[in-house]
């Protein structure tokens, strides 16, 4: 029998537009903000899922902007190579 990896619904949920059209600062500090409220222990069990649901979004979102930057870099790099002449590898 195979197992798959469980995958919260925040990671299958489409992303809010808000969430989608925050850049990476935004997303990280409204993040950092939630970690915050989540460890203080205010609030319902309501209100804490709530949050820890965004908190997945957004965390989402950064990862995004993540994954995206390092794809830039590579083609960067990748274009870097092709263009230098050596053919080498570092």
């Amino acid at each position: 029998m195979t197992q798959t990896p469980e995958t919260s619904p925040a990671e299958t949920a489409p992303m809010p537009e808000d969430v989608a059209a925050l850049s990476y600062e935004a997303a990280r500090d409204q993040l950092v903000e939630v970690v915050r409220r989540l460890e203080s222990g205010q609030g319902g069990l309501e209100d804490s899922i709530a949050l820890w649901e965004r908190g997945e979004m957004l965390a989402r979102r950064c990862q995004q902007w993540l994954d995206g930057a390092r794809e830039r870099l590579d083609e960067a790099v990748a274009a870097r190579r092709g263009t230098d002449g050596s053919g080498e590898a570092d």
